[in-house]
């Protein structure tokens, strides 16, 4: 044992909540305490006896807490098969081309729908505030969107449309694109 062990002693407490605090893991917060303890005993020399010992162990614990972070991060990661073959979200790959597709098919309506339709999906505008921008009145406009709702309804239904794997999902007896589009406000 040397002078300043007692005195480290001490501060385990301390220690253990600041480990606890930094690593949040109760296993590598033991092996950060043993590791700031065997360097404060091995470093012992350093320390000046007039000054803060709580702060130089909290100070060693900080940079032991860094360098190991520091060699996790360029250590490999070792990962199994098995949780490589469920990494991704299926269902994140298909969004990107039903995006397109419903691009595609509300660019195949006649502007006189698709703008109004627009206007409230995309921009989030109200009825009454459509007629105004158009100078139609609110029932025209309503009825554009309502049409324009069908016509989408038809195209994404038709398999002659080139919109595959919308139909391909409705085929599959899962919910299509054609069922998820916004309702009516």
């Amino acid at each position: 044992m040397s002078d300043l062990a007692p005195a480290i002693v001490s501060f385990l407490p301390l220690l253990r909540r600041y480990a606890n605090a930094l690593t949040r893991n109760r296993a590598t917060a033991e092996d950060l305490i043993q590791g700031t303890v065997l360097r404060a005993l091995e470093k012992q020399h350093l320390f000046q006896l007039d000054t803060n010992l709580r702060a130089w162990l909290l100070t060693i614990m900080h940079n032991e807490h860094v360098n190991a972070t520091r060699r996790a991060a360029r250590d490999p990661l070792l990962v199994s098969d098995e949780i490589l073959r469920n990494i991704g979200n299926p269902g994140a790959e298909t969004v990107r081309i039903e995006l397109h597709e419903m691009r595609n098919a509300i660019a195949q309506l006649p502007r006189i729908q698709r703008l109004p339709l627009l206007m409230h999906w995309r921009d989030g505008m109200r009825y009454g505030e459509i007629a105004k921008i158009l100078g139609v009145p609110l029932g025209t406009v309503q009825s554009r969107i309502s049409r324009a709702r069908a016509t989408l309804r038809v195209i994404l239904a038709d398999p002659q449309s080139g919109i595959g794997i919308a139909h391909d999902r409705h085929a599959a007896g899962e919910r299509s694109i054609a069922r998820s589009v916004p309702p009516g406000a």
